[in-house]
């Protein structure tokens, strides 16, 4: 059977026409996912609290303070060029970046969150050293010594980041 000029055109375009939905819905769906929260923090949940209250003494107290209370002139580079440890309490920014920016910083370290790989910190990157549950644990610890209006305004904070991500 030979097919005629028009019903070669039609067929040509009927699969550049199947190819092109494909790609653009596997695209979409793939934006979905890559959009989702991964990291949401849990400052209501006792059990992940006890486990964030642990890790935050063993791994984070030393720089950031027992309390979350951060390092003197925090803001101020020091003689190696190094910034000290900010507070986690609500004297401090931590509150004001959204759950996964503060997974990710204390993950993959802040030099690969701004994409600026030759930027130094002391703090120390925690994947490889950390389990991803036992990250959201301890940043759910810190979250939960903020006051009850803190903690909404970082609520707050996640729902725009999460918006923006749908967008």
């Amino acid at each position: 059977m030979t097919l005629k000029p028009p019903a070669l055109w039609a067929a040509g375009l009927l699969a550049l026409l199947l190819v092109a939905g494909a790609g653009y819905f596997s695209l979409r769906a793939s934006n979905r996912q890559a959009a989702a929260p991964l990291h949401s923090l849990r400052p209501a949940d006792p059990q992940v609290l006890r486990v964030g209250a642990r890790i935050y003494a063993q791994q984070c107290a030393a720089c950031h303070g027992a309390k979350g209370e951060g390092q003197p002139d925090w803001r101020d580079r020091g003689p190696d060029g190094l910034l000290p440890a900010p507070p986690h309490d609500a004297s401090g920014h931590t509150w004001h970046h959204p759950d996964e920016q503060l997974f990710a910083i204390t993950q993959q370290g802040l030099a690969q969150l701004i994409n600026q790989p030759d930027y130094r910190t002391a703090m120390p990157i925690y994947g490889g050293v950390l389990s991803d549950d036992e990250i959201v644990a301890v940043l759910s610890w810190i979250k939960a010594q903020w006051p009850l209006e803190v903690r909404q305004r970082h609520d707050e904070i996640n729902v725009q980041y999460r918006k923006s991500l749908r967008q």
